[in-house]
């Protein structure tokens, strides 16, 4: 934030062209479109009439949690629920379905992708509901989802999510704070257009038809030579915009879900979801760019960002310590000079200033849970010493064979190898080295 500011001011005055600041004045402005579109974003308020069929993929639960998601689900009346237990057989997850009266079918093929296979099959209701195992739904949940299943351009729909007792730790404050920033900004600001990139995953509706037209891309396309099974919720995103249909937010239809309590879980959490994500915006980023060019922009800095942030810090702290490279921000500071004493300098300065940039551009968080400001630096840490890092390792190891990821018995990915499995890193040097081309 330091930088771009300093170099701004000097781009402005002095008419000297800065690539970085010209990069972060891209993502500030990408940032202002998304708060005035998310300005003219309404929920849909009529009621749809139609049959739900709500799928659940599980492989394991605690017992009282599973018991109290199904319980909540029945409670709303869908017109049918199927539970598709994969992997080792559970005797307890079949009591429970039998207990709350939920039909369940097994299958000894780990995987969540064909698990919803068996799901559709099973089911006949004009849109499916697809519920991860630990998902809680709030009342109304169900009703309010399909609400925007009256305009018959609509293929796909997503909740408002929140994390459970977010004030158990820092971990859960951190991850319902991201919950929140997705959920009040970027995906209202998707919604207006109609291209939600992603429904996540915890509860999406989709036209039947429409999962049963890409059920077989779904279950075998690759990417780079492999079938990964990470990212389904993004996969089934895709294949609905790529059919032509609507994909949006319904924020009056609530769920909340678990977060990690352990740091190592957290982790491997985000990492699965990086994967996931880029791998996804590297194969659809042609479409993207022919028939949704905000979300292809929207998309495309989500995976620059980390990289230009990563080259921009690398290049000023090897100018610090070598004195060797004198990067431009030293010519911009009110001293001259470089050294540890200028860069605690940038540090201390730069940190402060991302510290009221965070705080203002989700400033809508913190009005609803003003204690959380009291742990923006340490969401600034987090983000910066374990998320930048993760996001980086996911795009470079986005083509590796890999699972489900999260759960005992899961998916484990394919064991061939995959020589493009080059590639990501290939082509993330070359991000990085431009980054810090930019830089210096």
């Amino acid at each position: 934030m330091l930088a771009f500011l300093l170099e701004l001011r000097r781009w402005w005055f002095d008419g000297e062209f800065y690539p970085f600041a010209a990069f972060m004045l891209l993502v500030w402005t990408v940032w202002v479109i998304r708060v005035v579109l998310k300005r003219q974003y309404r929920p849909w308020l009529r009621p749809w009439i139609g049959t739900t069929s709500v799928i659940i993929p599980v492989v394991d639960e605690p017992e009282d949690l599973f018991r109290d998601v199904l319980s909540r689900i029945v409670g709303q009346g869908p017109s049918e629920v199927v539970v598709v237990i994969n992997g080792r057989r559970n005797e307890t997850l079949e009591k429970i379905c039998a207990d709350v009266g939920v039909r369940w079918v097994w299958t000894e093929t780990p995987g969540k992708r064909n698990a919803l296979r068996i799901g559709l099959e099973q089911t006949r209701g004009e849109v499916a509901v697809l519920v991860d195992s630990d998902t809680i739904w709030t009342p109304g949940t169900l009703s309010e989802l399909v609400k925007p299943f009256r305009h018959p351009r609509v293929g796909g729909v997503t909740t408002r999510q929140r994390i459970l007792d977010p004030e158990r730790s820092i971990l859960t404050r951190w991850a319902d704070w991201l919950e929140s920033v997705r959920c009040e900004y970027s995906m209202p600001a998707m919604s207006v257009l109609g291209t939600v990139g992603c429904l996540p995953g915890r509860t999406i509706a989709f036209r039947r038809q429409i999962l049963l037209d890409c059920m077989d891309r779904f279950l075998s396309e690759k990417f780079l030579g492999v079938f990964l099974e990470v990212s389904d919720d993004r996969t089934l995103t895709n294949y609905t915009l790529m059919a032509g249909y609507k994909t949006v937010y319904q924020s009056t239809s609530l769920v909340y879900t678990d977060a990690p309590l352990q740091l190592k879980k957290l982790i491997k959490q985000q990492y699965r979801w990086a994967r996931g994500s880029q791998y996804n915006t590297l194969r659809m980023m042609p479409w993207m760019l022919r028939e949704a060019r905000f979300l292809a922009l929207f998309y495309g800095l989500d995976i620059l960002v980390p990289f230009v942030l990563l080259g921009t810090l690398a290049s000023w702290v090897a100018a610090a310590a070598t004195h060797r490279v004198r990067p431009q921000i030293y010519g911009l500071l009110p001293f001259s000079g470089g050294g540890l004493g200028s860069l605690f300098f940038i540090l201390v300065l730069g940190g402060s200033l991302s510290l009221l940039s965070l705080s203002t551009r989700f400033g809508r968080h913190f009005a609803q849970r003003p204690g959380d400001i009291l742990f923006l630096p340490l969401f600034m840490a987090i983000n910066t010493v374990i998320l930048l890092p993760v996001r980086l390792l996911g795009f470079f190891r986005c083509a590796h064979n890999a699972g489900w990821g999260t759960r005992a018995d899961s998916f484990a990915g394919e064991s061939a190898r995959n020589p493009l499995v080059a590639v990501p890193y290939l082509l993330g040097t070359i991000i990085l080295a431009l980054a810090v081309y930019i830089s210096v």
